[in-house]
């Protein structure tokens, strides 16, 4: 069932009603990236080295973060081609 389908079936009082339940009881994606960065900081701090690093691994430092991409030059754009290209075994033809 598509979300559309849904929203056709279902009544504004319930569509209030779930909205009022995702405020206190959160879930969907953003609640699941939430949930694998709590396990990823607690493996990351079973693993950091005080001395190294001396404050803790926070969840959200291994959610990702949508929105917030920078805009990037062609010089960056060339630079990713070029490292992708001599992965892979490319030529490169400019000089030829």
């Amino acid at each position: 069932m598509t979300v559309g389908e849904l929203l056709a079936r279902i009544s504004s009082r319930e569509l209030s009603e779930w909205a009022a339940f995702a405020q206190l009881e959160p879930f969907g994606e953003e609640r699941e990236d939430l949930r694998a960065g709590i396990v990823a900081a607690t493996v990351a701090n079973t693993a950091r080295d005080p001395k190294r690093r001396r404050r803790t691994f926070e969840p959200k430092e291994f959610m990702p973060r949508f929105g917030e991409e920078k805009e990037q030059g062609w010089e960056e754009q060339l630079a990713i081609v070029e490292v992708l290209n001599a992965a892979f075994g490319g030529k490169d033809l400019r000089d030829t």
